[in-house]
């Protein structure tokens, strides 16, 4: 049923996403950074990891490397990784599950398919968000979170669309992460007729991104591929699904009546200076050279 909406939130600009090949030799699709867009305060970067038909024997994922200054958030839909990291954290993440580490002051993690996977193969897909920490967390202990599909929490719409709240609240429901600043994370799933309702903070960033055919936020289309930026302002978002004709091309493609598929991505802007190389995220180049002499002298991940 539709809510009676007071004020919509303008749109700010609609970006492409761009293809290119991150880690292991993985395929993502990548709304930002590019060329034309370096960040969205506080969001540092979004890959669409696949989807991708591994062989056998063939699939890749992220070996051993780095982190400080920002966090990491993999949600899974296809497929299956094991995370290992220095903080002690084991965990396998499979469809539907999501991983949110925090690197604060330093720490070393893997991101690889399973080994039933890697014997089986079949299709990865999922996403990899890069948050931002602020100046004053960027030092903080590593945390690590993880949940399985299961544990998600869920809004449930009238023709057996949902939204997964992952961090944050979404019409009514809070997600289950703890985020170090005030977050939200979710994963709209509509069919013909769906309306999804959501309500960004004042002033924070808001984030619409299509991955799944095709859809409406506040009346601007938005179709898979394309991310849907927001004005800081104030004001609802009201998502609405696409129309029957793409409805039934959705249908015949195999997928269950599902007309369009989105994250919705929402955060406080820090506003602070963000400085970038590699595994790196801090507020000053200073800053990242001692993260460099940290990790090569061995002292970036402190002792627990």
């Amino acid at each position: 049923m539709s809510q009676r909406v007071t004020s919509l939130r303008p749109l700010s600009l609609t970006i492409e996403s761009d293809r290119t090949v991150e880690g292991g030799g993985f395929v993502v699709r990548r709304p930002f950074p590019t060329a034309r867009v370096s960040h969205i305060d506080p969001f540092l970067l979004l890959d669409e990891m696949g989807p991708v038909e591994y062989a056998p024997q063939k699939a890749i994922g992220a070996p051993e490397h780095p982190h400080r200054g920002f966090e990491t958030v993999t949600y899974l839909m296809h497929g299956a990784m094991e995370h290992r990291d220095t903080t002690g954290a084991v965990a396998t993440i499979r469809p539907g599950g999501v991983q949110w580490m925090t690197a604060g002051s330093g720490v070393i993690h893997s991101e690889l398919p399973t080994d039933d996977f890697l014997r089986s193969g079949g299709r990865m897909h999922g996403f990899q968000l890069w948050v931002n920490l602020p100046a004053n967390a960027k030092m903080i202990p590593p945390r690590y979170q993880g949940f399985e599909a299961n544990e998600l929490r869920r809004v449930h719409l009238p023709s057996g669309g949902e939204v997964r709240v992952v961090a944050g609240t979404v019409m009514g429901v809070t997600g289950a992460v703890q985020t170090t600043s005030p977050m939200t994370y979710a994963h709209v799933v509509m069919r013909a007729g769906e309306e999804v309702t959501w309500e960004p903070a004042d002033g924070h960033t808001a984030l619409v991104h299509v991955f799944d055919g095709a859809l409406s936020a506040n009346g601007h289309a938005g179709r898979s591929g394309q991310m849907l930026v927001f004005e800081r302002s104030s004001g609802t978002i009201v998502l609405r699904a696409a129309d029957a004709v793409v409805a039934q091309s959705a249908a015949e493609a195999g997928d269950d009546g599902v007309v369009a598929q989105a994250l919705l991505l929402g955060g406080q802007p820090l506003g602070e200076p963000v400085v970038r190389y590699g595994p790196f995220v801090m507020n000053t180049k200073d800053e990242i050279a001692q993260a460099f002499r940290d990790y090569e002298e061995g002292t970036l991940v402190r002792s627990r």
